[in-house]
């Protein structure tokens, strides 16, 4: 009887990645296995989402122990590194960070969200305190309202510039200042807990979401308030939750990206999302891959290890080669749009559909060689299934996403 070896670390077919690159690549994995993975199952289990942000939360030594690695220096802006070696390895990073736990990674990688916004408003009061490294800042990307969630980014289409589509959070001009009144939706990501947000909402010009702005918000001015986050399906370590806006009066360089340009900065942030999904889900992928091989090897069925069952060898083979198509078009994806300097939207939008399709497929087809016990919470791959379920919905819904992109043929 012949038996599979068991498993290495997984290959990285990755053309050009130097020792340096490999050495961060396993300060990632540790940080994946010894913290996020772990820490992500207790937070995952926690029934008030309110638990998962709160002091002592295992969430809070999760940051901890990110800062510490120096990994989030990936995610700052550094107009002197290699734009393409730099989005190499924030892909393996981010892929890495994912395969432990995707909330996780995805709260710890948009903490850093904010800082190139906050530096293009130019004022060294905020400069000095969101942008310093010393501090734990969290930024959030506050888009989403409750009566507009895909629409908002669905550019190409009529009733985006339809001014009798009502925005649910305005930004009007008061003397020197702006004024922001309204609502984002409880699917902000790091909602609760930021420190800053990059606020994207309408402008009063009368032209609907269209005529937006980009502004800048620390979350402790007057008037911002926060409700109790989100309780929902999956990726439950991720904080999310709604940001209200009573009157929030903001500087004039607090806005950093005025109507005429704001088509253009979300076209820019959709592109950039969308790829770093697509990064993120192979993560997850690999994650449902690698457990279903575990317990393959360790499961009897028939006196012998299910993996020796020729319909389980044929689809952890078919898991495993879809696994690797998204891993590819994840990897071209995120090289490309660095070398064009710019995201290429269709090609980001196609990542992150195809790669969370993918990672949801082959979530499914692992909890299948898990069985019954593929059902029960004693085992994690039922959480891999929810947390790549709700990855089809989030940053744009998957159809309306291939929408926003068919619109460019």
């Amino acid at each position: 009887m012949t038996t599979i070896a068991p498993p290495g670390p997984w290959p990285d077919l990755e053309v050009g990645c130097t020792d340096e690159d490999r050495e961060v690549q396993a300060v990632a994995r540790r940080l994946a296995d010894e913290v996020l993975r772990p820490h992500g199952i207790l937070l995952d289990r926690l029934t008030d989402p309110a638990d998962v942000i709160a002091e002592g939360s295992p969430l809070w030594d999760a940051f901890e122990r990110f800062r510490a690695t120096g990994l989030g220096d990936l995610f700052r802006p550094d107009p002197e590194a290699d734009p393409v070696a730099r989005a190499r390895l924030t892909g393996i990073v981010n892929e890495e960070l994912a395969r432990g736990d995707v909330g996780l990674a995805i709260s710890l990688g948009l903490s850093h969200f904010h800082q190139p916004w906050v530096e293009l408003t130019g004022n060294p009061e905020l400069i000095a305190r969101h942008c310093d490294p010393s501090r734990l800042e969290i930024g959030c990307w506050a888009l989403t309202e409750p009566d507009h969630g895909s629409d908002t980014v669905a550019s190409p289409e009529a009733y985006f510039s339809d001014p009798s589509r009502r925005p649910n959070c305005v930004a009007r001009r008061d003397g020197d200042d702006w004024v922001v009144t309204g609502q984002k939706a409880a699917w902000v990501s790091n909602g609760s807990i930021a420190t800053v947000a990059v606020l994207f909402c309408a402008v009063d010009e009368g032209d609907g979401i269209a005529g937006g702005g980009v502004f800048v918000v620390p979350t402790d001015l007057p008037g911002v308030v926060r409700p109790r986050p989100l309780d929902k399906l999956g990726q439950r370590s991720l904080n999310q939750g709604e940001i209200v806006f009573d009157g929030v009066r903001l500087p004039t360089d607090h806005m950093v990206v005025g109507p005429d340009f704001y088509p253009l900065a979300l076209e820019a942030m959709l592109g950039h999302a969308n790829a770093a999904m697509g990064q993120l889900f192979v993560g997850v992928a690999r994650a449902a891959f690698e457990m279903a091989v575990e317990y393959a090897r360790e499961r009897h069925q028939g006196g012998r290890p299910i993996i020796e069952h020729q319909s389980v060898k044929a689809r952890l083979f078919s898991m495993f080669s879809r696994v690797e198509a998204a891993r590819s078009l994840a990897r071209r994806v995120n090289l490309f749009n660095a070398a064009e300097g710019q995201p290429v939207i269709q090609y980001s939008i196609a990542s992150k559909t195809f790669v969370t399709r993918t990672a949801f497929e082959v979530a499914s087809d692992a909890v299948q060689i898990f069985g019954g016990n593929g059902l029960s919470r004693e085992y994690p791959i039922e959480k891999i299934l929810r947390d790549a379920r709700a990855s089809m919905i989030e940053d744009g819904c998957n159809e309306v996403l291939g929408l926003v992109a068919a619109a460019r043929f």
